[in-house]
């Protein structure tokens, strides 16, 4: 039993199946269930399977992101699938499909690894300008609340960056770590400078609440005020303590100064009552002794001032500062008032008679003016001289 009706196979009389390929025959299997044409369309089922395969594989290839790896893969298995084989058909246009696409694959490797090392090099610049960022403000930032958001940022965007090279990777993770460390330490000796300076100044504050208190009873107005405005510039030179210590201390020493400030405007605004009230007398005298004018000295020396009968207690102390400038120059201005009459205005001295020429002069300043004789400045010499 043979048949040559198949070109890529044949069956033996004693039911051996061949296929032929480049190479020559070979025998694939034996059939003895049936007659030839079933034994080659069993094997021809076969290599229609392998070209399924094949033919996928290529889909994949071309039309997916399978990994070149994957694809490399999928072609040894398939390789050594058709070079084995046990199927009737053109197992060399399957084995040269395979080899074509090994080359689309090496293709295809080539630009991945390409894309894979342009995408390494931007997450490693990325991951570069991120730890340069952290380092910067672990070496100069002040302002450490923003500064450390800003530090938490930079961390979740490391995460979501690419990933570079291992090593590379490594590297710049240490940097990150030791950039974040450097600011939390020197995060945490400021607050703890600040925590130590805020203490120093809620002490001296607290000495000068109590200095404060204690001197908003006194009634030394002068002194006292001094002495406030000098705890005041203290305290500004103090420093700030917490601010729940700030306020309370600031409430109290506000309290202490009010008090003694109001008590003192109440003094003095009593004062001042008192001394408008003796101006108001004073202006009433002035006008009374304006209209007794003109009177005489004995009357004045007799009853009040300018005459003024019924006015011999004193008004009391006039108003402060210029008022009494302006009473005196009243004052001035009538004649006869303090208990005197209008004065008349001198006459002018007769003029001096002059002296007779030859004639010294008595008066010892025109003495010490008149030169000496000629014998006494000779005398005066010789004492000199001698």
């Amino acid at each position: 039993m043979s048949t040559a009706n198949d070109p890529w196979g044949r069956v033996d009389d004693d039911g051996t199946v061949y296929v032929r390929t480049a190479e020559g025959e070979r025998v694939i299997g034996s059939w003895q269930a049936g007659s030839p044409d079933e034994a080659l369309a069993f094997y021809r089922r076969k290599f229609e399977a392998l070209d399924t395969e094949v033919t996928l594989l290529e889909q994949r290839v071309t039309t997916t992101d399978l990994s070149p790896a994957q694809a490399r893969a999928g072609i040894e298995r398939l390789r050594a699938a058709v070079t084995d084989a046990h199927a009737v058909g053109d197992l060399g246009q399957l084995q040269a499909r395979l080899e074509a696409l090994s080359g689309k694959v090496d293709h295809r490797q080539e630009e991945v690894r390409a894309a894979r090392d342009h995408a390494r090099a931007e997450a490693r610049d990325i991951k570069e300008r991120i730890v340069a960022e952290a380092e910067h403000i672990a070496a100069a930032a002040t302002h450490w609340k923003n500064s450390g958001e800003r530090l938490r940022q930079l961390l979740e965007e490391w995460k979501t960056a690419p990933r570079a090279d291992r090593a590379v990777e490594a590297a710049l993770w240490k940097r990150l770590s030791a950039a974040r460390n450097a600011f939390n330490k020197r995060r945490k000796a400021y607050f703890a400078d600040l925590e130590e300076e805020r203490g120093t100044a809620r002490s001296r504050k607290e000495k000068l609440v109590v200095e404060a208190e204690g001197l908003a009873t006194s009634t030394d107005w002068t002194a006292t005020a001094a002495a406030f405005r000098e705890l005041m510039r203290q305290w500004k030179a103090a420093g700030r303590a917490a601010r729940p210590d700030e306020d309370a201390l600031w409430t109290r020493f506000k309290t202490a100064q009010d008090t003694f400030f109001a008590a003192r405007a109440e003094v003095f605004s009593a004062k001042d009552a008192a001394l408008r009230e003796h101006a108001a007398v004073k202006s009433q005298l002035l006008e009374e002794a304006g209209k007794a004018l003109p009177g005489t000295a004995r009357r004045a020396r007799r009853g009040g001032p300018a005459g003024v009968p019924g006015r011999r207690e004193p008004p009391g102390r006039g108003p402060p500062r210029g008022a009494g400038k302006h009473h005196d120059r009243r004052v001035k201005g009538r004649a006869g008032v303090g208990g005197a009459a209008r004065v008349p205005p001198r006459e002018p001295a007769a003029p001096r008679a002059r002296r007779p020429p030859g004639r010294r002069a008595t008066c010892p300043r025109a003495r010490r003016r008149s030169p000496a004789p000629a014998g006494a400045r000779a005398r005066r010499r010789g004492f000199a001289s001698g």
